[in-house]
């Protein structure tokens, strides 16, 4: 029998470690998926350490209904190599990315095609064992999309990072097309923002982050202008050149990151949150009336979504980001560079 081999989360807090079990041989509508890349993301960090951070040495506990050991990786580029039997018109061989956002679907969420805001979710990965391995297995062909001619290296970061920031950028509706967009925090998630609101808008992004080095790959990949946000003349800077902002995405998600979005906006202005940092944020009540504002968060997209992601980059529109290929045994130094900022753009795993 073939073998599936895992870097598996065996204990919270602790190194990810190799593990080895049975290959599961698909059923039903199932299909399974040789595993070619899987990307490296943040949220990878917080499944490790079993929580959120909620400000004031408050934590959100998701330890809860997740068997150790446990695989993480949800950025999954593949090749399919088996199917159900109610499996139909499925080519072994052919190379797909795999949609992770799985909902139950039963409930309303599902039901309106938005399976990655289910609660009672399946999400690859996250709640069900995902990419840092050799084979997953995926309950239905129709999260499994056509990435060709893209590379693995791309397709598979698209399924969240480049979702989540086109996303995102969608939410922030009819205000990107009277202005300038600011993206605050260039990690994955934000350098890939980037690359699609250069596709998507008529005007490059502003952008922000407190790593110079950051800043210098954003102007390099085509953003207006770079700003440090530990800097107390940026923000001044940004208000006095635009007049305040109307659309802002932060991939930070932190009490700092919020301030700064929240500080340069205009009356009518919007905030799209996606950033799962942690920390508290406060305002006064007043000022959401007072400046009319609206902060908004999102959690990753649709699989409508991630068709038009897919189409919008076989067009050619979005240039890849900086990408580093790690072979599979590397994971946990990949999350340990993540973790210690190390990593500028994306790292994918591969077999």
């Amino acid at each position: 029998m073939t073998k599936l081999f895992r870097q598996s989360l065996v204990a919270y807090g602790q190194p990810l470690c190799e593990t080895v079990v049975d290959c599961p041989a698909p059923r039903g509508t199932e299909v399974l998926v040789r595993i070619e890349r899987c990307g490296v993301c943040h949220s990878d960090l917080h499944l490790q350490d079993g929580y959120f951070a909620l400000g004031a040495d408050k934590r959100l506990d998701i330890t809860k209904d997740r068997p150790l050991p446990f695989t993480l990786g949800h950025e999954i580029a593949g090749v399919i190599e088996g199917a159900g039997e109610d499996v139909e018109g499925v080519v072994v061989g052919k190379p797909v990315a795999v949609y992770p956002w799985i909902g139950c679907g039963a409930c309303a969420a599902c039901k309106a095609g938005e399976e990655n805001l289910c609660s009672n979710h399946r999400h690859v990965g996250i709640s069900v064992d995902g990419g840092f391995a050799s084979h997953v297995l995926i309950p239905h062909p129709r999260y499994l999309l056509d990435y060709a001619p893209l590379s693995p290296d791309f397709a598979g970061p698209l399924m969240c990072s480049g979702l989540t920031a086109y996303s995102a950028l969608k939410h922030l509706g009819h205000r990107s097309e009277h202005g300038p967009v600011l993206l605050v925090g260039l990690g994955g998630v934000g350098m890939m923002g980037l690359a699609i609101a250069r596709a998507l808008f008529s005007r490059p992004p502003l952008v922000a982050d407190i790593d110079a080095a950051k800043r210098q790959a954003a102007i390099n990949a085509g953003a207006a202008a770079a700003y440090d946000p530990a800097d107390p003349q940026s923000r001044r800077e940004i208000l006095k050149s635009t007049g305040g902002l109307l659309a802002v995405c932060d991939f930070v998600g932190s009490d700092r990151s919020l301030q700064f979005a929240t500080g340069v906006l205009a009356r009518g202005g919007k905030v799209v949150v996606t950033g799962l940092l942690g920390g508290n944020f406060s305002m006064a009540a007043a000022m959401f009336a007072i400046k009319a504002m609206t902060i908004e968060g999102t959690l990753t997209g649709t699989l409508a979504e991630a068709r038009e992601l897919l189409d919008l980059a076989r067009s050619g529109k979005i240039a890849p980001i900086p990408t580093r290929e790690r072979p599979f045994a590397e994971a946990q130094a990949a999350l340990n560079d993540l973790r210690n900022g190390n990593v500028v753009g994306r790292t994918v795993l591969s077999s």
